[in-house]
């Protein structure tokens, strides 16, 4: 089955065995399976850069820049219509049914650099965002999330083309793909080898088990996890900066799920490492 139709299956399974899950999944549902044999189709591409990609990644440069991002157009405004579409379905309120109409028009009328707007997403630059949010009278996150979703897409392409061994050189807490934080780890093999693996790309690359991924601090004393129950799901945390990062340890099971899917399925750990007074690492 294709990653994204395994995404959709883990959190089909989950919204059965946890009900209080079911609304929130089902929307992510109906997005994987908007994106379930389009994901050639967002009319997002990326020129990777001539320099030898060991030679860049050496000196702390990720593969992926801004300046080689292009957009399509039509593709991508047929992408995101469809995706309006899943998202109109799924809202479960009038003002956010609103918002979404809004982004509608805007994008039938051509009122939105797509192509500007998909760069600052990947650079990170907020502003941009926000001013386009605020010119169609929309929440910028609502904007963000809907534009991240093809990007997302998009990257995990150009990810699933890149050899680790090109990247063996890579020693930072943040993705040589895209430059994305890390969004979960994972323990594989016997000694339970750690990987982390990117929050928007979904690219793993190894690193130390011993080292928080946010601010690099390698003291054991400060650097520790929790687990609840059986599940093979821990929560790493760090008590220098207060970040905390889930970990599969594959060898207790889940080694055939996608991690965005596994992410999106263990929401309660989450707010238990909100609770402890831990934020999600950026």
């Amino acid at each position: 089955m294709p990653q994204t139709g395994r995404k959709a299956e883990h959190l089909r399974r989950t919204a059965e065995e946890r009900p209080e899950y079911r609304e929130i999944l089902s929307l992510f549902q109906d997005v994987f399976a908007h994106i379930e044999g389009k994901e050639d189709s967002t009319g997002i591409a990326f020129t990777l850069p001539d320099l030898h990609t060991g030679e860049r990644t050496s000196g702390g440069l990720p593969l992926v820049s801004p300046e080689g991002l292009s957009v399509d157009r039509e593709k991508a405004t047929r992408f995101l219509a469809g995706l309006l579409d899943v998202l109109q379905r799924a809202s479960r309120d009038a003002e956010g049914k609103g918002e979404l109409d809004r982004m509608e028009r805007a994008l039938a009328e051509d009122a939105l650099d797509l192509a500007g707007l998909f760069t600052a997403c990947l650079a990170r630059e907020r502003g941009a965002v926000e001013a386009a949010a605020a010119a169609i009278s929309v929440s910028p996150p609502l904007l963000a999330f809907t534009l991240e979703i093809p990007l997302k897409t998009a990257l995990e392409k150009v990810a699933e083309s890149v050899d680790p061994e090109s990247v063996s050189e890579w020693k930072e807490g943040h993705c040589p793909v895209c430059g994305s934080r890390a969004g979960m780890g994972e323990l594989v093999g016997e000694e339970g080898k750690r990987f982390l693996s990117c929050s928007t790309c979904a690219f793993r690359w190894p690193f130390p088990r011993i080292k928080c991924p946010y601010c690099g601090n390698e003291d054991p004393d400060t650097l520790s996890y929790f687990t609840v129950g059986e599940d093979p799901i821990r929560v790493g945390v760090c008590r220098k900066c207060s970040r905390y990062i889930k970990t599969l340890d594959s060898r207790g099971g889940h080694a055939d799920v996608p991690l965005e899917a596994l992410d999106l399925s263990t929401l309660r750990l989450d707010l238990l490492a909100g609770r402890e007074g831990f934020e999600r690492g950026k």
